[in-house]
């Protein structure tokens, strides 16, 4: 018997439009023992709320996540709002006994991300952290292929995102340039992806050197144009790392960087080959092997669609798959892991894992020097 999942989604702008398209697709194309129930959405705007709960398909809508999170009738949170709230809605929802999935990062601090933690095992509840290019199709065939040796010893991560959205000094100072509610710029807005990616990928991070730069220091006030506020967050961060396998790497995360709309991408180099990978060629995994060196020189690209490949349940081969599949691919695994009462992944332990990497790259960037990281 499918079991039935009843969700309430706090949040409805971006990322809460990617979820509801997530809710509402995962079923038409995958059949998990779970199955997503939407029946409420919350947001703090009233006529906002009610419009985006009829255009994205949501059964109730609310102005209060206090009482959502309490209702009876509610099994799993959905938290899609700016970081300085993760904190309180997770509290409450733990302590209700829900399960919870949480927007990336999982907070605004190390200290607020291991109170989650905390909370969620103390609670005994399900949680899950929303790093979706985990569930990219060839991001998870890379990992099969490091994994199964294919690369041997990983020796070289090079992760870059770049976008250039944030670039006009005319741009408002939005919540994301505001460091109580976003808790960093570009590090934790982007950057956060390529800890979480090279983690995932690679290994334990166990020492970074951090460099964070701001370029525009202050930003016209969204109510009062013509006065300005100070930005208290990074346009752009860098880091070396470390990692505990005796691989080195590097990441790059800036909103300055003009052409570059949505450029996660990275060089994984290992001691029998190397793979490449960029998000706006998501279908796409660029491999060499050195073994295969004898019949050609260079790159191979591996078209990520067949069935046989992770998530592939699609289409045929050759129909390619977008950004917002890999949400429908959160949702999937998070459905499965309900239904079999086994911790979904990402978790929030690899939120807390996450979180000290950027709070570690922030303390190197004010001392400049190397912060080491010690295991847990």
């Amino acid at each position: 018997m499918v079991r039935k999942i009843h969700v309430a989604l706090i949040g409805y702008q971006f990322m809460g439009k990617a979820h509801s398209n997530a809710y509402r697709q995962m079923q038409h194309f995958f059949s998990p023992p779970a199955l997503p129930v939407m029946k409420v959405i919350c947001g703090r705007n009233r006529a906002g709320v009610s419009t985006a709960a009829d255009r994205l398909g949501w059964r109730e809508w609310s102005t209060s996540w206090e009482e959502v999170v309490n209702r009876p009738d509610i099994d799993l949170v959905d938290i899609a709002t700016p970081g300085d709230t993760h904190l309180p809605i997770c509290l409450a929802a733990a302590k209700a006994g829900k399960a919870i999935l949480c927007e990336k990062p999982l907070a605004n601090s190390l200290s607020e991300a291991r109170k989650m933690l905390a909370a969620v095992r103390q609670g005994g509840v399900p949680h899950m952290l929303c790093h979706n290019y985990r569930k990219v199709p060839a991001v998870a065939l890379a990992k099969e292929l490091i994994d199964g040796g294919e690369l041997g010893s990983i020796r070289h991560f090079r992760g870059t995102y770049l976008q250039d959205w944030s670039m006009s000094p005319e741009l408002p100072l939005l919540w994301r340039f505001d460091q109580r509610k976003s808790g960093s710029g570009a590090l934790g807005d982007l950057g956060s992806h390529l800890i979480d990616l090279a983690r995932f990928l690679v290994g334990e991070i166990r020492a970074v050197s951090g460099l964070l730069e701001t370029f525009v220091k202050q930003r016209p006030l969204p109510d009062q144009p013509t006065r300005k506020g100070r930005v208290t967050v990074d346009d752009a961060s860098l880091a070396l790392l470390r990692f505990a396998n005796g691989a080195v790497g590097s990441i790059e995360a800036t909103r300055f960087a003009p052409g570059r709309k949505n450029y996660n991408a990275f060089e994984i180099n290992g001691s029998l080959g190397s793979l490449t990978f960029n998000l706006e060629r998501l279908n796409e995994l660029r491999l060499f092997l050195c073994k295969d060196a004898r019949h050609s020189q260079g790159f191979k690209d591996i078209l990520v669609t067949e069935s046989f490949h992770p998530y592939m349940n699609w289409w045929p081969p050759g129909h390619v798959i977008g950004y917002e599949h890999t949400f429908v691919h959160i949702v999937h695994d998070l459905m499965q892991a309900m239904a079999r009462n086994q911790p979904p992944s990402p978790d929030f332990q690899d939120g807390v894992a996450n979180q000290r990497v950027l709070q570690a790259i922030q303390e190197s960037a004010q001392s400049r020097q190397w912060i080491s990281l010690r295991p847990r």
